[in-house]
């Protein structure tokens, strides 16, 4: 972590406009689920006990700059309010007149929420205009938004163009070192599982890890691309036929490293009541699809992870939305749970829904907060968000 911590400056009395992802799910009216919010607490609270004025900006859903009732950040602010047991204010916009009136109005301990900033076409945009008027909130800028900061967004790295210090809050940073430790400097044997539909979608992530894994399973969707890339038939499977070359290549360029599937759950729909059978991975019958890995890979697959000591997480590893075919996944998780010594992380997104549904989320050493975020540093991308900020 070469950035800038809150700790390194001084927020005392000061204005400081706080980048957070509040975008959780809502369910009539109420947050759904609050681990997003509960995640920027640490930050939130440590500016609150400094005598800190807190400005709260995020965005929520993807209202295509359109101001829609059903993406307001009412119900947010109602569950971080009760989580900080204070008043939490929430603007009806996150500019303008009302905004710097309310803004200014300000004292040391208030925590006013700011309007869905994607509400404004100009955030996605990063429209130096709109992010001036963002900037001129505060004093200080702090993003702890680790799931947007792959994105160059006007509340991300359009302010920080016009407000400095700018600085990591506790959550961006404890993202950056669990993931940056695991790439940089690992404790060996270092293992990667990946899952999900795509290999298209993980081909900068797996060119990335090879040189640094000790091997890296592969199970999900994307297994059976490898597969088809082998030769084998794959009936109804899930199947990128434009990624069958690629496939090819990383086969040959990974060597043993690579470890897949041996056995597959097949269903005859892809259906929560589906039939099921499990079969070896060259005898899978016309008609019939992969919806998760067998009873063999999942004695492979913990087998090979029982002597980790570094393991990052990102993709599940069959249909885990329904029950019968979350095998697999939930097996992965009860594999990395029972690793007493080792760092076990999880790279958000589908990954951390599995953990959590699993009831195995207390066991891991992370769980981030950023699906995209953290597959885009898993590249060895930059992050624009993290980028912009004080070195």
């Amino acid at each position: 972590m070469d950035k800038k911590t809150l700790t390194d400056i001084d927020v005392s009395g000061k204005r400081v406009l706080l980048r957070v992802d509040f975008n959780v799910p809502l369910q009539d009216g109420v947050v759904g689920d609050d681990r997003r919010i509960r995640s920027a607490l640490p930050t939130i609270e440590y500016l609150l006990k400094r005598n800190a004025a807190v400005i709260l900006m995020s965005h929520l859903g993807r209202p295509k700059g359109q101001a829609l009732d059903a993406l307001k950040m009412n119900p947010v602010a109602e569950r971080l309010a009760e989580l900080l047991d204070r008043p939490v204010k929430k603007m009806d916009d996150c500019v303008g007149l009302e905004v710097e009136s309310a803004v200014k109005a300000m004292r040391p301990g208030d925590v006013i929420l700011l309007e869905n900033t994607r509400f404004h076409p100009e955030e996605k945009k990063n429209d130096k205009n709109f992010a001036a008027q963002l900037a001129a909130l505060g004093q200080i800028y702090v993003n702890d938004a680790f799931g947007s900061a792959h994105r160059a967004h006007a509340s991300t790295e359009g302010v920080t163009h016009f407000l400095r210090p700018a600085v990591a809050g506790f959550l961006l940073a404890k993202e950056l070192d669990y993931l940056g430790k695991a790439l940089a400097d690992p404790a060996p044997p270092f293992l990667a599982i990946l899952g999900g539909a795509k290999v298209s979608d993980k081909i900068g992530v797996i060119k990335n890890l090879l040189p640094k894994v000790d091997g890296l399973l592969i199970g999900g969707g994307m297994a059976n691309t490898f597969f088809a890339a082998q030769g084998y038939n794959t009936g109804n499977s899930l199947v990128e036929q434009g990624a069958l070359d690629t496939a090819k290549s990383l086969l040959d360029e990974a060597g043993d490293k690579l470890i897949l599937p041996v056995d597959l759950t097949l269903a005859d729909k892809f259906a929560a009541d589906a039939e099921i059978r499990v079969v070896p991975v060259d005898e899978i019958p016309d008609g019939w699809m992969a919806l998760d890995i067998g009873p063999a890979s999942i004695a492979h697959f913990s087998n090979r992870l029982a002597a980790a000591k570094t393991v990052i997480w990102n993709g599940p590893m069959g249909v885990f939305e329904f029950p019968r075919f979350a095998e697999g996944t939930f097996a992965v998780a009860q594999a990395l749970a029972e690793l007493s010594d080792a760092a076990t992380i999880i790279g958000g997104g589908d990954s951390a829904a599995a953990v959590e549904l699993s009831g195995l989320s207390s066991k891991m050493s992370h769980i981030s907060t950023g699906g995209g975020a953290s597959l885009e540093f898993l590249e060895g991308k930059s992050l624009p968000g993290v980028a912009a900020l004080d070195e």
